[in-house]
């Protein structure tokens, strides 16, 4: 019997979607696969410290079950207790694969895929270019534009911009009501519905609490489709599914607190509406370099039914019940084997790249 591979789950991080991460990461523990991987838990708290042993269960209790713990634990490696700044370079001499469960900043953007090559390590999902292109609305909007994606009219705005010349600009391109978001972040975080010059004001000042530029958009009458792709250089897309928000948008309450929010997989779509969202996410995530993973949102006007694409997410929320795994679900992929099946391209896409670095 060949030997279980251990699989380093990094959860948490410094990003303000450091919650939603040990939700994602808790599940990915409990899924994952026993007889071919070995879970390693590794924390990040909120202030950047490193969590190895009994310190990562601890900042997981909350989300794992007590008997399940103690189980996994004589499974695991013996790893040291630590809390602490340095980065446990001894962990991970034991670990065969990396799962960055983090979303958003230090997570989701590059930062942590970076360290990750240095170290020459496998690890799931994204590289760098994708993961910190993925991240940046600002940047994604113009490789989608080059890619001939349709997108929604949006303006894009630096940290030393004053409100008064946002507020004339959206005003005189865009109009009322629009959608304010801090360029770098995900899960909602930080975005707001402007419906006039005092909310708009509002608005600005929360997104510029996240992120040094912002991105405006124009309101949209319209559904809020998602797809689920998968692969490295053939990637696949599934069904599009579509979110039935319980909010007036999908936003951070709707998505993770309120659970009234409804899934309808596959969206109520004309078979050619679904077949060309499913060409255009794999476009999204080629243009970007995608691989592994991601989740790719679109809109789909409710009056004309033309599409336009809104961003995509190259480590989106990843619990047993989010839209991601659910749309493989539909399409007959467990969430266990889905787990499998991204540790496998993350190997894969390392096995290609340390082949084409012996000719260089």
């Amino acid at each position: 019997m060949s030997r279980k591979k251990c699989v380093a789950i990094v959860f948490g991080g410094k990003s303000g979607e450091h919650d939603v991460s040990l939700l994602s990461a808790s599940s990915v523990i409990q899924a994952i696969d026993q007889t071919k991987y070995t879970p390693l838990p590794v924390g990040i708290s909120q202030t950047g410290e490193w969590l190895t042993g009994e310190e990562a269960f601890r900042y997981l209790s909350e989300h794992l079950d007590s008997s399940f713990t103690e189980r996994l634990k004589q499974d695991i490696p013996v790893v040291e207790d630590y809390r602490g700044s340095m980065f446990p370079s001894a962990v991970f001499a034991s670990v065969d694969v990396v799962f960055p469960v983090l979303h958003g900043t230090y997570g989701e953007d590059g930062t942590i895929q970076g360290m990750l090559e240095m170290l020459n390590m496998p690890y799931v999902g994204a590289g760098v270019l994708a993961s910190s292109v993925g991240m940046d609305k600002a940047v994604s909007k113009i490789l989608f534009q080059d890619a001939g994606l349709p997108q929604a009219k949006y303006l894009v705005f630096p940290y030393l911009e004053t409100s008064q010349t946002i507020i004339q600009q959206v005003e005189n391109q865009l109009g009322y009501p629009c959608f304010v978001k801090p360029a770098n972040l995900g899960s909602s975080v930080g975005i707001s519905k402007a419906e006039d010059r005092s909310t708009l004001e509002k608005a600005i000042a929360v997104a510029r609490e996240y992120d040094r530029k912002i991105v405006i958009e124009e309101f949209v009458p319209a559904r809020e489709i998602e797809v689920a792709v998968l692969g490295n250089e053939s990637p696949k897309a599934s069904n599009p599914g579509e979110i039935i928000s319980s909010n007036d948008y999908y936003d951070y309450e709707a998505k993770y607190i309120s659970g009234t929010s409804k899934m309808q997989i596959p969206a109520v779509l004309p078979e050619d509406t679904l077949e060309q969202i499913r060409q255009m996410a794999i476009t999204a995530y080629l243009a970007i370099d995608g691989s592994g993973l991601a989740r790719v949102d679109f809109f789909v006007h409710r009056d004309n039914g033309e599409i336009y694409i809104n961003e995509i997410n190259t480590m989106p929320g990843f619990t047993a019940f989010s839209m991601y795994p659910k749309m493989w679900e539909q399409a007959g992929l467990s969430y266990t084997d889905l787990i499998s099946e991204l540790i496998q391209l993350g190997e894969q896409r390392y096995q290609l790249k340390a082949s084409l670095n012996t000719h260089r």
